[in-house]
């Protein structure tokens, strides 16, 4: 900043660039408002057909979205401008101050021309008219004059460069459209630019160089701005795809000595979650600098970096195990997964993995008793789990696919060959891991989860007193076509193979069928695939699951063979139920009927459930025996899944037991809010549960088939007498037109064991 330049600047041009910026931001305001209750409303409201249906809607939704990251885009600049304004008048006052106070000490400050200024005196004593008395200065005087403008200047510098590379960083990262990024001030911008460029230098050091002291600041400084714009996209340009993951695979590997340190141990642990979600931060940038980085990360993937560390990793084992955490660019993930699963498919063969073998010495994860990071889809599915729209794509039906997937043609290719054709091993530690768990199928049920629900698959609603939980049904057309998909795989006649041959995705694939437990009873409540009862059970969403009857009998008959998803499935159903109860009551014949449709489609569903879990119990452990009848009697407290549950709009969230962490499950029910039926039902499973508390487990366990098939029917006959209750001028109606007999034939009546167009055999193993 040269000495004139501020001493005769003029802020009107300045001060009508904020008040003109603080007008956009006002009709932005005006126009996000419009856009969100009119032009997206609208567009979700509309009966959309063909094309439209899945091309419009989303193109007006992000067009509206586009509004809200304008108005936040100029409400940055609008905030930096004012900001810089402000502090630009003040130094503007404080060298005004400087001159004056140098004047009544005969000193003048002029600008030399060329950027500098010098300090001289404004009268000589021996030239001054008699009797005038000159002010007297000392040389330290003129040092102090000097020193006093020189860091005016500096800080009037300083605000003005700050001020446009944050602007220009904040305009650049995105070259169509708007950014999100926000920042109050321009302190607040400037100081996310200087702590990514510090933090970056310790990335381009030897990591076996750095420091714990240096670790655990990069650590802080990543955990601070791991989720701001622009720090997020400095760094990672800075460091560079290729230096990022070189630098992690040195501080990850353990023969750096990180076991027997356990401090270093826990920093780089922290290092692989603060850096993932850094970098996830970073790809949501549009600009072609971060286009170009992410380019570069996917061609980086097939190729060893040539390091010393972790033995020499190929970029995809390492970036995989970064991705775990964080929002990462849809478009990104996508890329990036296609260039792995192509490389996998090349590589990946039975008995030779390029992943995990003897030589393969590699950890590369932190996260996870029986995963070690070696196998790098583990890593990229787990990215998928937590950004579901990118899950979605990347399980897309091809685009030849028409109607109800019938056919291995209408599957994904990448589903295809995650869930039928990959080589999957165990990468549990050889010390103290589990050889029988396989991480990365674990983490194909996440991707499949968030794909198909729209929900990260670690997702927990919160549950703020007074305030209604924040949870939705967040399916789309999208979502329901990879529903399809997994709805034809595992209810094929490999079904049973698939899901017993992977038992670590059996919760997954609990919630996923719970999810669409509502799509499931209505294909099972017609004629075979006609005369459905659409009013009774209407769609949620546009572009409902498509799985027919027969598809849906044979998903639910495989999901009802193991323990966990038959319990999910069977909570998720009977709460759908009574909901229906609550929203049909009897004042009208068409609540009535809708009502009565209601029971008798969970008694059906149920019915293969629980005949399926029968079936697998007595072929797994024998008719009878202890342990079926142990088997059994677990099944049997499905309810306990529901204690805990959160119901918000629409939905309830179902606590799954026995799961990794904090899972749920999201499950659809008929009305917005809940109603008498499922809160009793929920208040008796809380009590039930206090109740066993007190009784052996191993009391409660046992119980033989018809045991179970009793209990079954009793839980229907629960939810029917409560609806008579609560309507009481039904049960004569109920009576003549013999409600419970078609009630119990429908549950009884309905399983595999029926015949072979009820539902999937249990599997033999």
């Amino acid at each position: 900043m040269e000495l004139e330049a501020l001493r005769s600047a003029k802020f009107d041009l300045l001060d009508d660039a904020v008040s003109d910026w603080t007008k956009v931001v006002g009709n932005l305001e005006r126009l996000e408002e419009e856009a969100r209750t009119g032009l997206r409303s609208k567009a979700e409201k509309a009966d959309w057909k063909g094309v439209n249906a899945t091309v419009s809607r989303q193109f007006i939704g992000k067009t509206a979205g586009e509004f809200s990251d304008a108005r936040t885009q100029a409400t940055s600049i609008r905030n930096i401008l004012r900001d810089t304004r402000d502090e630009l008048k003040i130094y503007q006052g404080k060298l005004n101050d400087a001159l004056e106070r140098a004047r009544s000490k005969n000193l003048t400050v002029t600008s030399t021309g060329d950027g500098s200024f010098t300090v001289t005196k404004i009268l000589h004593p021996d030239r001054a008219a008699p009797g005038t008395k000159v002010p007297e200065h000392t040389p330290d005087d003129t040092l102090a004059v000097r020193d006093e403008i020189q860091a005016v200047l500096n800080g009037a510098a300083e605000s003005d460069t700050t001020a446009a590379r944050v602007l220009r960083a904040l305009v650049d990262r995105t070259d169509v459209g708007f950014s999100a990024a926000a920042y109050a001030d321009r302190d607040s911008g400037a100081d996310a630019l200087k702590a990514a460029d510090e933090a970056a230098q310790i990335l381009k050091k030897n990591p076996h160089d750095v420091t714990n002291e240096e670790l655990t600041r990069l650590n802080s400084t990543l955990a601070r701005y791991s989720n701001d714009p622009l720090f997020a996209e400095k760094f990672a340009i800075e460091a560079g795809p290729k230096r990022t993951l070189e630098f992690y695979a040195g501080i990850a590997d353990p023969a750096q000595g990180m076991r027997y340190d356990p401090k270093r141990g826990e920093q780089a642990k922290q290092l692989q979650k603060n850096l993932g979600i850094t970098l996830g931060t970073a790809t949501l940038s549009n600009s072609s600098a971060m286009k170009s980085w992410e380019w570069r990360m996917v061609e980086l993937g097939k190729d060893p970096l040539g390091v010393d560390d972790a033995n020499d990793p190929r970029g995809f084992a390492v970036m995989s195990n970064l991705m775990r955490f964080g929002d990462y660019d849809d478009e990104f993930l996508n890329s990036y997964g296609n260039s792995l699963i192509a490389f996998d498919k090349e590589n990946n063969a039975k008995d030779l993995s390029p992943w995990i073998n003897n030589w393969n010495q590699g950890d590369l994860n932190y996260w996870g008793k029986n995963d070690r990071g070696r196998d790098p889809m583990t890593g990229f599915l787990e990215a998928l789990g937590h950004n579901p729209g990118a899950a979605t794509d990347f399980f897309a039906q091809p685009v030849s696919a028409e109607g109800r997937v019938d056919k291995a043609s209408e599957v994904s290719d990448n589903l295809a060959y995650l869930a039928k054709e990959r080589n999957w091993l165990s990468d549990a530690p050889i010390v103290d891991g589990d050889n029988k768990v396989v991480a990365g199928r674990d983490a194909l049920g996440h991707a499949l989860e968030a794909a198909t629900t729209g929900y990260a698959y670690d997702a927990v609603p919160t549950t703020e007193k007074g305030v209604p939980p924040q949870i939705g049904d967040l399916r789309t057309a999208e979502t329901a076509d990879v529903m399809e998909q997994v709805a034809y795989l595992y209810g094929s006649e490999d079904g049973p193979k698939m899901l017993h041959g992977s038992p670590e995705m059996v919760d997954s694939l609990g919630k996923m069928g719970a999810a669409y437990i509502d799509d499931l009873n209505y294909h099972l409540s017609g004629i075979g695939d006609g005369a459905k009862d659409t009013a009774g059970f209407p769609a949620k969403y546009d572009g409902r699951a498509n799985f027919g009857e027969q598809g849906a009998i044979d998903f639910l008959s495989v999901l009802g063979q193991h323990e966990t998803s038959h319990s999910v499935v069977t909570s998720a159903q009977h709460l759908y139920t009574l909901s229906m109860l609550d929203a049909h009551p009897a004042t009208s014949d068409a609540n009535i009927d809708t009502a009565r449709d209601a029971i008798s489609a969970e008694a059906e569903a149920r019915g293969i459930l629980d005949n399926a879990r029968v079936r697998q119990a007595e072929l797994t452990y024998g008719a009878n025996s202890e342990a079926a009848n142990a088997s059994l009697g677990r099944s049997a407290e499905w309810g306990k899944f529901a204690v805990g549950a959160v119901v918000g709009i629409g939905v309830a969230a179902i606590p799954v037991p026995g799961s990794a962490g904090a899972a749920i499950a999201i499950a659809p029910l008929a009305a917005e809010t809940v109603g008498g039926a499922v809160s009793t039902f929920l208040g008796q499973q809380i009590d039930k549960g206090t109740e066993g508390s007190q009784q052996d487990p191993r009391e409660q366990a046992q119980m033989t088939s018809r045991e179970f098939y009793s209990e079954g029917a009793n839980s229907i006959a629960q939810g029917y007498e409560a609806y008579l209750n609560a309507n009481p001028s039904v049960r004569e109606q109920a009576d003549q037109e013999n409600w419970k007999e078609d009630f119990e034939a429908g549950y009884l009546g309905t399983g595999s064991h029926q015949n072979e167009f009820r539902g999937r055999p249990a599997y033999k193993g």
